[in-house]
């Protein structure tokens, strides 16, 4: 019985989470400072930083207290290496090794990116390499193939926007706050999907990904509408207008990002003849791409998994669990370990 604890502090998410074994999740609290965010419409780095600082030993007693263990009965200490914020990545990673060299415990770095794609592979039974893993969240949109050893193969990723935040771009120009992907997710079912043909960019380069084009033209869409009824911005027409307007633009604005996603990902498992599928991130919670990608793994052509949605957002159980396979390899991280800020996955 190994239990590590796993730390993750890429982005505005202080998480911390204890695992056994790789898969059995003992505790997974996560404290996030969104609401510090909100009024400027996205993460400010120097805030999450901050809060980072603040909560991070509240939320390791409150992770050590939900898995009924001390620290002394904690294995090893995982931490998130990157790609994240430069300032949120270093207060976990000063943590994990000042926890590390105290308790005289292996230190273990992980990527990000693999974590997200192993919530899947902790929580199916039957999920194991070779799968392609699709990876949407606020700063990532990436396609690969995940081979035995965490050995990645990248097939595709955005060439501008990732997914997640064209979602909060999207809901900030509809004055509908933030975070944008769980507004649109909700306001969708109250609109149309087919109220607006927005454009789904094809991204010519096989796999690879483009939401600038959706993004503007919803950016159009909207400010044409706003000037036909003689109104400065979105806001403005929300509150002259109805609910109506927002809820259509909203699930069209989502009908075309989920369409763009289902496309490019039923073409690489086509392409590449994986008949496995692996979604991980926080717009894997989504219930529009979980209701299409599912379709399709109903058909019998495919198999999708997808992780409980608590572990879809940044999470430190997904670290823990991924830790372990580096463990049993015997794979250390040194106490000089740096981060790094952009996917090393290729």
């Amino acid at each position: 019985m190994v239990r590590i604890l796993g730390i993750e502090t890429s982005c505005d998410e202080t998480a911390i989470g204890v695992v056994e074994d790789g898969r059995r999740v003992l505790s997974n609290i996560i404290a996030s400072s969104q609401d510090a965010h909100r009024p400027y419409g996205g993460v400010v780095p120097e805030i999450a930083s901050r809060v980072h600082v603040e909560v991070i030993w509240q939320v390791l007693a409150e992770s050590l207290t939900h898995a009924h263990c001390s620290l002394e009965q904690v294995d090893a200490i995982a931490v998130t290496q990157g790609p994240g914020l430069p300032g949120a990545l270093l207060v976990g990673v000063a943590f994990a090794k000042g926890l590390a060299l105290a308790l005289d415990r292996p230190l273990i770095g992980v990527d990000h990116l693999t974590a997200h794609l192993y919530a899947g592979e902790m929580t199916a039974d039957d999920c194991e390499p070779p799968y392609v893993g699709l990876v949407v969240s606020g700063g990532h949109t990436l396609l690969c193939i995940v081979h035995p050893e965490q050995r990645f193969e990248v097939l595709g990723e955005t060439k501008d926007d990732a997914v997640g935040e064209s979602f909060d771009k999207v809901a900030k120009l509809l004055g509908l706050g933030y975070p944008g992907g769980p507004v649109i997710d909700r306001l969708s079912d109250e609109g149309r999907r087919d109220a607006v043909a927005f454009t789904r960019s094809t991204a010519k380069d096989g796999c690879d990904f483009s939401f600038s084009g959706l993004k503007t033209d919803v950016y159009r869409y909207v400010n044409k509408h706003n000037a036909e009824c003689g109104m400065r911005n979105a806001e403005c027409q929300i509150q002259n207008s109805g609910h109506g307007f927002a809820a259509d633009v909203a699930a069209s604005f989502q009908e075309a990002a989920v369409d763009i996603l289902v496309s490019k990902t039923l073409r690489a498992c086509q392409r590449t003849g994986v008949k496995r599928l692996v979604v991980g991130g926080g717009v894997a919670a989504n219930r529009r791409l979980r209701e299409r990608l599912t379709q399709e793994g109903q058909s019998g052509k495919l198999q999708v998994v997808f992780p409980p949605r608590e572990l879809c957002v940044d999470n430190g159980a997904m670290i823990a669990g991924l830790a372990f396979a580096s463990l049993r390899r015997g794979q250390r991280s040194p106490l000089n370990m740096a981060i790094y800020t952009n996917s090393q996955l290729n």
